[in-house]
C-alpha cells in the first residue's frame, strides 16, 4: 500500500459524502430561495443521472446565448451543495450546469425514467412550503427555462389613421400537465392572471399582470 493512500486516509476527516451534508437527511430543508429558483429550473431544462457509487450528476441546460441564466444557475447550485465544484459543460448551442452529488435525488424526488410529461410530478409536502415562502423565485426558474419574454404588436385605427401598438407578454410552455398546474398554482400565489391559449401554453398577456411579473422574472439574459 503506497503511502500517499496512506496519509489520505490519516488526513481525511471523514468520509467523502456526509450524510450529514443533505439537510433533508439531518431532518432540515434546504435554503428556500436557491432551492425554488433550481427547482424551477429543473422541471424544466434539468435532469439527474445516476453514476458510479450512487453519486448522482445534476444537470440543468441553459441557452449559452444567456450567461446571466447561466450563472444564476450555478450560484443556487453552489449555495445549496457548497463543498463541491459546479461544472459548465459547452455543447452545441448550449451550456450544462453540472454538478455532482449522492443527495440530489434526495432535493429532487420527482427523479425517475422517462421524461417528465410522461410520468407523474407531484411535490413533496417540504417543497410545497419552500414556494409559498418564495414563488417568485420558482417562476424565475420555470420562466427561465421553459419560459419567454417577448414583444408583441398590434394595429388599431385613431381618426382614420393605422397606428402600431407594441405590448411585452410571458409564455410558458411545457408538455407536461403536472409542471404546467404547477406553473399555474404559483402565479395564483402572486395574484397574476394567466390564460392558456393551447394546452401545453401559458400566457400572461394583460399590461398589469406582465408588469407584476416583471420583477421576478424579466427579460432573459
Amino acid at each position: 500500500m503506497s503511502r500517499s493512500t496512506l496519509r489520505d486516509w490519516r488526513d481525511r476527516v471523514g468520509p467523502e459524502y456526509d450524510p450529514t451534508d443533505c439537510p433533508l437527511c439531518t431532518d432540515g430543508k434546504p435554503v428556500a430561495g436557491p432551492y425554488v429558483h433550481l427547482l424551477g429550473l429543473y422541471l424544466g431544462d434539468g435532469c439527474l443521472s445516476e453514476g458510479l457509487k450512487q453519486v448522482y450528476a445534476l444537470r440543468i441546460a441553459c441557452d449559452t446565448k444567456y450567461p446571466r441564466l447561466i450563472d444564476e444557475a450555478a450560484t443556487a447550485i453552489a449555495v445549496l451543495h457548497p463543498t463541491r465544484p459546479v461544472h459548465r459543460v459547452q455543447a452545441a448551442g448550449y451550456t450544462s450546469v453540472v454538478s455532482y452529488w449522492k443527495h440530489w435525488p434526495c432535493l429532487f424526488p420527482q427523479h425517475g425514467p422517462g421524461p417528465k410529461h410522461l410520468r407523474a410530478i407531484k411535490l413533496a409536502d417540504w417543497q410545497q412550503e419552500l414556494i409559498v415562502a418564495e414563488p417568485g423565485l420558482f417562476l424565475r426558474g420555470l420562466f427561465n427555462s421553459d419560459g419567454c419574454r417577448v414583444a408583441n404588436w398590434t394595429t388599431r385605427s385613431v381618426s382614420g389613421e393605422l397606428k402600431r401598438y407594441d405590448y411585452p407578454r410571458y409564455q410558458f410552455s411545457n408538455q407536461s400537465a403536472d409542471i404546467m398546474t404547477l406553473c399555474q398554482w404559483a402565479l395564483d400565489l402572486v395574484a397574476i392572471p394567466w390564460r392558456m391559449p393551447r394546452r401545453n401554453v401559458l400566457s400572461v398577456a394583460r399590461r398589469e399582470a406582465v408588469a407584476a411579473l416583471d420583477p421576478y422574472v424579466g427579460p432573459k439574459s
